[in-house]
C-alpha cells in the first residue's frame, strides 16, 4: 500500500505542475528562471511513476510473499490483526492522495496575501532589501517597478532627491504598522527561488481614512509625488494624486 501511495502523489504532483505551467500559473510559487527545470523534472517524474506502474504486479507478487513468510513465523495471532488494520491504511491512503488532489489540482492557485505580509513584517524586510536599490542617477524611472521605488523611499528620506518623480505603481493594500488609519503599504511580493522565500516589499501611501474606499488585499493603481509624511513628519510617503482599484496582475510578484 505504501508503494501505491507514492506512486499516486507523485502522479498527483507531476499533473498539478505540468497543469501550472501550461495554465501560466506556475508563476505564483517560483521563480520564472525556474520554469523549464520544473517542467523538465516533473516529466521525468512522471515517466519514473508510470514505470513504477509497469513493475507494480511483479512488486505486489515479491511483497505477498513476504507478508506470507512472516505470518508463518509470526503465529496465527498476526494475520487477523493485519486484516482489522488493513482497512484503515487503504483509507488513510485514500484520504492522503484525495487531499493533494484538491489542494494541487481543485483549489485554484492563488497569490501570497497581506496576512503573509504582516506575518513577515513588510516595513523589516522593506528595510532590509534597501541596499538593493537602483540609483535615480542616469536610470530610466519609467522602468522601475513597486520594488525599486520601495527600496529607493527606504534608502533616502530627502523629498529633494524625488523632485519631479510621479511614479505609477500597482500594488495590494495591506495596512501600515503604527499608522493604520491614516495609511496603507502598497505592497507585492519579491521572490528569489519560491513563494517560500517570497519578502513583502512596500511604498507607504498617504490616505487618512483609507478603509473607506478600499479593503484589505485590493489591488490598486497609485500615481503622485513622494514627501513627508504628514502624520509624522519624518520618512518619504506617496501623496497620492490618482487612485483607483484595478485586477490582480497576471504576474503579481516582482523580481
Amino acid at each position: 500500500m505504501a508503494r501505491w501511495k507514492g506512486v499516486a502523489l507523485t502522479l498527483v504532483g507531476v499533473v498539478a505542475t505540468v497543469w501550472l505551467a501550461l495554465g501560466g500559473g506556475l508563476g505564483l510559487y517560483i521563480h520564472p528562471r525556474y520554469f523549464g527545470f520544473t517542467a523538465v523534472m516533473a516529466v521525468l517524474g512522471g515517466a519514473a511513476a508510470i514505470v513504477a506502474l509497469a513493475l507494480a504486479p511483479r512488486a505486489g507478487e515479491a511483497e505477498d510473499a513476504d507478508e506470507a513468510d512472516a505470518d508463518h513465523e509470526t503465529g496465527p495471532e498476526t494475520p487477523p490483526q493485519r486484516r482489522r488494520l488493513a482497512p484503515l491504511a487503504a483509507w488513510g491512503t485514500v484520504l492522503l492522495v484525495a487531499t493533494a488532489v484538491v489542494t494541487l489540482l481543485v483549489v485554484p492557485p492563488a497569490a501570497l496575501t497581506s496576512r503573509t505580509a504582516v506575518q513577515r513584517d513588510i516595513d523589516r524586510t522593506t528595510a532590509d532589501l534597501a541596499g538593493e536599490a537602483p540609483s535615480l542617477r542616469g536610470a530610466d524611472p519609467a522602468t522601475f517597478t513597486l520594488k525599486d521605488w520601495a527600496l529607493l523611499v527606504r534608502q533616502n528620506d530627502d523629498p529633494a532627491a524625488f523632485a519631479g518623480q510621479r511614479p505609477e505603481l500597482v500594488g495590494f493594500v495591506t495596512p501600515a504598522p503604527g499608522d493604520p488609519d491614516d495609511a496603507f503599504y502598497l505592497a507585492r511580493f519579491t521572490i528569489t527561488c519560491c513563494a517560500v522565500d517570497a519578502q513583502p516589499i512596500g511604498v507607504p501611501v498617504h490616505l487618512p481614512d483609507w478603509r473607506e474606499r478600499f479593503a484589505v488585499d485590493d489591488w490598486v493603481r497609485v500615481s503622485g509625488a513622494f514627501g513627508p509624511d504628514p502624520a509624522s513628519g519624518t520618512g518619504l510617503v506617496l501623496l497620492p494624486e490618482e487612485l483607483e482599484p484595478v485586477e490582480q496582475p497576471e504576474q503579481p510578484y516582482v523580481y
